[in-house]
């Protein structure tokens, strides 16, 4: 959109503005990812204290933590949920702790991206008036959101909310296309999708989205996936699951042409 021969060559044809934002966003998703790691991860360590008593001198710690849904405990062999204060979290599940932390922040930032890029794509197919443009675009828009709401669904799922939480990402996930729609219709009559406003404001939230979501699926998603033990013991099943992914890059490349 931003290379559109609707805007103007100077600056919107003289620099690649897509790419740019794109790196920028991405830059930025590294910051609030990183941000918020460590932010929940001081929370979560200020309420863990080491015991100064000897009869607690077993390489324990106690959870004091008010935090029932972020406190996960374990004493001897096993490890369970805790949801009471003074709970005994030794050092493996003090690391799954680690570990939970790590998979709520990621389905935050996910979520973030996925919402605002699903307003965007409404909003551009709610205010289309080309009946040829629009019916290529639901189709294509239909597979778009389905593998979306997949990935989103496994983080939701690693992250172990409550389920008010997961009810509350689930339905934000659900209506912002459709309100993004229903904008786009409301506003049809003075969003012109050609107007260099409307090609430049899209434009840049798409880039955005692009630059969040890339780094998303690259760092937090494949990244994990890939470096885990269960592919790094096998390389044959590496292989299969990078054969996987650029045959899912290459669908949703074409899924472009109408998008």
């Amino acid at each position: 959109m931003l290379s559109s021969s609707c805007l103007s060559d100077n600056p919107w044809h003289k620099f690649p503005f897509t790419g740019f934002v794109a790196m920028l966003s991405a830059i930025v998703t590294l910051m609030v990812d990183s941000m918020a790691t460590s932010l929940y991860s001081k929370r979560h360590n200020s309420n863990v204290v080491k015991p100064d008593d000897d009869d607690n001198a077993d390489g324990h710690v106690v959870a004091v933590s008010t935090d029932t849904e972020m406190a996960v405990v374990g004493g001897g062999g096993g490890h369970f949920h805790g949801h009471q204060h003074g709970a005994l979290v030794d050092g493996g599940a003090k690391n799954g702790s680690q570990q939970l932390l790590r998979y709520r922040v990621v389905a935050m930032v996910l979520e973030l991206g996925i919402v605002v890029h699903s307003v965007v794509i409404g909003l551009s197919l709610g205010a289309s008036n080309n009946t040829c443009t629009i019916k290529p675009l639901v189709a294509a828009l239909c597979f778009h959101q389905m593998f979306e709401g997949m990935g989103l669904g496994g983080c939701i799922l690693q992250a172990e909310y409550k389920f008010f939480k997961k009810a509350v990402m689930v339905f934000f996930f659900s209506v912002t296309t459709p309100f993004g729609i229903a904008l786009g219709i409301a506003l049809s009559s003075v969003y012109k999708e050609n107007s260099p406003s409307s090609l430049i404001t899209v434009g840049l939230l798409n880039a955005s989205s692009a630059g969040l979501l890339i780094y998303m699926a690259l760092v937090d998603l494949l990244s994990a996936d890939f470096m885990g033990p269960k592919l790094q013991g096998s390389i044959k099943l590496q292989i299969k699951a990078y054969i996987a992914v650029l045959l899912g890059a290459g669908g949703m490349s074409l899924m472009a042409k109408w998008a």
